[in-house]
């Protein structure tokens, strides 16, 4: 299967067809930098004749491992994401995101499917900074629009993905001109599946595109049916509260459950609640715990500082028993907090 390429699809401001794509990837495999020979060699993957794509996770609740995308699979989610936001041929978007991981790849099927200008930049923490124009369509990670807040309304709409969104930069979206949203999906299911408002209205729940449903397992996790995406109950580890059929509520992944003294407490919730008063990066996790079981435990980025403040709005068995110091976190692949080693050098002793 070679895919057609939209009549309307432009690369930095050229129209191109196949043989001009051809063109451009060879150029990018050959000249470019690093993050251009990603583009350039997901062009010439994208228009070879296997059904399938060959592309990897992003290791943030593992390591990465390689999973294969059929093609098809990939147009209709990138035909789902168009009709959802009304993005259709002339589409000015751009693309600040690797190639290396679905995101990114997503972010050029959109465009060669459906009839986008898009335009690439070499992936940083500040994508719009040097942007001279208005996108209509920008996908980033909270990093990155953290980052860029100064230049946000540079694009009309931006996604947000690749890890949660915390509640300051949820306030710091408002009044920005720039509809935001943040998405909810996986590499299995070729990018996202479900969609939550941050801006101008702020949703309490994601809400699923195209034909996908959603129902929950014996243990309250979500599962996901979408047929276009050759996805039929697929299981995933995210605790929810299903609100019907299309929309849910993420109440934390199973596998971060820490029992403390016979009550759960998910990691997700507490870290809501503790944004806003710290400024440093950290994550919650438990620790084994001779009476409790388990106990929670704060782990902060940076140099050591007196928390006990911050915790004065917690319930009392979300405190943290614990604060450890980390001087760096370490990172996946794709600049996630990697909790497991980051754990694993903290405690090497």
């Amino acid at each position: 299967m070679i895919p057609k390429i939209h009549p309307s699809f432009k690369l930095n401001g050229r129209k191109l067809d196949y043989n001009g794509v051809m063109t451009v990837a060879y150029s990018y495999v050959k000249e470019g930098e690093e993050w251009e020979k990603e583009v350039g060699d997901f062009l010439l993957n994208w228009l070879d004749d296997f059904e399938v794509m060959t592309v990897f996770t992003s290791g943030s609740t593992g390591s990465p491992r390689q999973y294969k995308l059929n093609k098809q699979h990939m147009i209709h989610s990138a035909q789902m994401t168009g009709q959802h936001f009304e993005l259709g041929p002339g589409t000015e978007a751009l693309c600040c995101l690797p190639l290396s991981y679905i995101a990114g790849k997503m972010m050029m099927v959109r465009a060669l499917m459906l009839g986008w200008e898009i335009d690439l930049v070499k992936p940083s923490s500040k994508p719009l900074k040097k942007a001279d124009k208005r996108y209509d369509f920008t996908a980033m990670t909270p990093l990155q629009v953290t980052k860029s807040l100064k230049n946000i309304h540079k694009t009309r709409t931006v996604l947000i993905g690749g890890a949660a969104v915390r509640e300051q930069l949820i306030n710091d979206l408002q009044h920005k001109h720039t509809r935001a949203y943040h998405s909810y999906g996986m590499t299995e299911t070729a990018s996202h599946v479900a969609i939550k408002e941050l801006y101008p209205d702020l949703e309490g729940q994601y809400t699923a595109i195209g034909d996908v449903t959603f129902h929950k397992d014996d243990r309250d996790c979500l599962v996901i049916n979408a047929a276009s995406l050759g996805k039929e109950n697929l299981v995933t580890n995210d605790i929810v509260d299903l609100v019907n059929e299309r929309q849910f509520r993420i109440l934390g992944r199973i596998d971060d459950v820490i029992n403390s003294g016979g009550i759960k407490i998910h990691p997700d919730q507490v870290e809501q609640k503790l944004a806003a008063h710290i400024t440093q990066r950290f994550f919650i996790t438990g620790m084994n715990d001779e009476d409790l079981g388990e106990k929670v435990v704060l782990i902060v980025e940076g140099k050591e500082s007196k928390y006990n403040d911050s915790f004065n709005h917690l319930d009392t068995y979300e405190v943290p028993r614990e604060v450890y110091f980390v001087d760096v976190f370490e990172e996946t692949h794709t600049k996630k907090v990697d909790k497991r080693s980051t754990l694993e050098r903290l405690f090497r002793k």
